[in-house]
């Protein structure tokens, strides 16, 4: 079951005290465009799943890369709605950005530990057309130095 907030300014109800301080931060980092702190709320060996790739990506230094580029990347980023699970040790954001001419909308799915560090972080993004341009950009900018973090455990 999830819980629902209408922004990101009031947490859901039952979110866990630890995960309610680093998704603080998080906020936080995204309101400045400055992901420096993240190492500080992601477990080291946390899993990224991308919206363009079918496995996964391994550690912190991976979701640092895709995340600071996407921020890169992304204009007009705003996140909409954020729900929780009742364990309160998972998050679900909603955004929309826009990539050179294209709208689109995604989700985070936001995975924390009881110690609020994040263990995996997965992103879908709709439609087509946003994926395709959001793929360009990422595949330029980061594509190979991204690709050596596939399949490490």
């Amino acid at each position: 079951m999830l819980t629902t907030t209408q922004n990101h300014s009031s947490a859901p109800v039952g979110l866990h005290p630890a995960v309610l301080s680093s998704l603080a931060t998080w906020h936080a980092m995204i309101e400045r465009r400055d992901l420096g702190g993240l190492g500080a709320i992601t477990h080291p060996d946390v899993v990224f799943r991308s919206p363009m790739a079918f496995s996964p990506y391994h550690s912190a230094a991976a979701l640092q890369l895709a995340l600071t580029t996407v921020l890169q990347v992304f204009e007009d980023f705003t996140y909409h709605r954020q729900l929780a699970s009742d364990d309160g040790l998972n998050v679900v954001l909603e955004f929309s950005a826009r990539v050179g001419d294209k709208n689109l909308k995604g989700i985070d799915f936001i995975r924390f530990d009881e110690a609020g560090k994040i263990v995996e972080f997965e992103v879908m993004v709709r439609p087509l057309s946003g994926l395709q341009a959001l793929g360009e950009q990422m595949g330029a900018r980061i594509g190979r130095p991204l690709t050596a973090y596939k399949g490490q455990a």
